[in-house]
């Protein structure tokens, strides 16, 4: 169930079952050239769609803008500051909460949004905290791409070829729902450089293509149906 596709009468109703969401978070940034931009927003999306196929789920609307600040030397990305990010969370966490939600659960598919989301629920608290109240609320963050299944699949299909950012794991997910989506680009240097994250000059000077020791190239559909049954173990076993 979509909340973007139902009627307020309906989530109603669904409130006097449950009090769970799961709200998709991502990022909207380059993925090296085969990688699509939106590729950090699509995979907690695809991964929360099938959480709702074995359970009744309600599916909140992604938030596909994230920290990227990195990746602003590549057309096409775009970023939030992490002060933005957090004001976002808080007030979609308020505006859930004020409806009777009580388990607020962020499907994360960016790394960089890790931080800056955990201090965004370290900023609700603090106001429950300063106005002396129990909040009553349950708010967790689940980076699909850390998920015990999904870690230990991604090693035996690419080992040290998976890297850190426009991985095989992640473009394999996403084409298992857009193989139209599959480009054939070669790449060069084949395995290319890790390194620390800093501006966004500095990344494209580090990383060119936009790749961070990744083998891109070894994404595909069949890849992905397998990591996004991992995915959507790994995340229906975190919610609980």
């Amino acid at each position: 169930m979509k909340l973007q596709l139902s009627t307020w009468p309906e989530i109603e109703s669904y409130l006097e079952r449950s009090r769970c969401i799961v709200v998709p978070i991502g990022s909207t940034e380059q993925h090296g050239p085969t990688g699509m931009i939106g590729t950090d927003a699509l995979c907690p999306e695809i991964v929360a769609d099938g959480m709702a196929e074995q359970r009744e789920l309600l599916i909140g609307p992604t938030l596909s803008v994230g920290m990227a600040q990195h990746h602003l030397a590549f057309p096409g990305s775009i970023s939030l500051r992490p002060s933005t990010l957090i004001r976002v969370v808080v007030d979609v966490v308020e505006s859930l909460a004020g409806h009777g939600f009580e388990q607020i659960f962020f499907l994360n598919g960016h790394g960089g949004n890790i931080a800056t989301v955990q201090a965004a629920f370290a900023e609700f608290w603090a106001r429950s905290s300063f106005a002396r109240r129990d909040s009553g609320l349950n708010l967790q963050l689940h980076n699909w791409f850390q998920g015990r299944r999904v870690g230990r699949l991604s090693r035996e299909l690419f080992g040290d070829d998976e890297g850190s950012h426009a991985t095989p794991s992640e473009i394999s997910l996403v084409l298992s729902a857009y193989a139209e989506a599959a480009r054939t680009v070669a790449l060069q240097p084949e395995r290319p450089p890790s390194g620390p994250i800093r501006d966004a000059r500095d990344f494209r000077r580090r990383h060119p293509d936009g790749r961070m020791g990744a083998r891109s190239e070894l994404a595909s559909v069949e890849h992905g149906r397998r990591i996004c049954e991992a995915a959507v173990a790994d995340a229906l076993d975190a919610l609980g």
